[in-house]
């Protein structure tokens, strides 16, 4: 099994003084409680990176920041967006690609994960590829064979030495924020079957997380029924 690995994706919640508030909380409780087997990252709104990463400098506290999307552009004319680079400026290390809610919401479509997933690693960082089917995909028996699809158009051609730098995360899309969680047999052939892709497509050790409705009453069981590296955790994460 990979070290496991807990993102918590903020999403748009807490402004930055909020955002402080919380960091700072979490710095206490891994000093008096240091994580020793588990890597922690956190995912707060553009908005409030710098105010986070200020604080995980300063008081020097154990876990790593991300961002929760990136611009495929470097620079120019793209009002809204935010390049990679600044992101480096600002010492983020991760990103998540592909978000189920900016597929959904923001007409991000395979293509545009895959650009995004070159320009994240190319510069560097690590990106957190999300992949994950909608009920009505599941209900119809397809979830398989559209994560594939999802994976392949994202991973095909990806030079070998950026792979390392990808983490894959499995959300269903019915799973979150619904209340409702895949049961861990479900969980369990999934990322089976994602790492049996990942593998067809060159990354043998590639990290594989679980998001969807996460908790800390289901994450036990999931990792050691559904066999997961981690998760990728929403609300329950502030």
């Amino acid at each position: 099994m990979n070290r496991p690995l807990v993102i918590g994706n903020w999403k748009m919640n807490l402004d930055y003084v909020e955002a402080v508030h919380l960091i700072q909380q979490l710095g206490v409780v891994l000093k008096n409680k240091p994580l020793e087997h588990v890597d922690l990252v956190v995912v707060p709104p553009f908005v409030d990176i710098r105010s986070v990463t200020s604080v995980v400098e300063s008081e020097r506290v154990a876990l790593e920041v991300g961002a929760q999307h990136a611009s495929v552009h470097d620079a120019g004319a793209h009002t809204g967006e935010v390049s990679v680079s600044m992101l480096q400026r600002l010492n983020v290390t991760w990103v998540l690609v592909g978000h189920s809610e900016r597929r959904a919401m923001y007409a991000m479509t395979d293509e545009v994960v895959a650009q995004t997933l070159r320009t994240v690693v190319r510069q560097g960082l690590r990106a957190v590829l999300c992949v994950g089917e909608e009920l009505s995909v599941r209900e119809a028996q397809n979830d398989r064979d559209f994560v594939t699809a999802q994976l392949h158009a994202a991973l095909e051609g990806l030079d070998e030495k950026w792979r390392p730098l990808v983490t894959i995360a499995y959300e269903p899309v019915w799973a979150i924020g619904t209340g409702l969680t895949a049961s861990t047999e479900q969980v369990r052939e999934m990322t089976e079957h994602i790492r049996t892709v990942a593998a067809s497509l060159s990354l043998g050790d590639v990290r594989v997380l679980y998001g969807g409705s996460v908790n800390a009453e289901n994450a036990a069981a999931l990792v050691n029924e559904g066999h997961v590296d981690g998760f990728l955790v929403g609300g329950a994460s502030l």
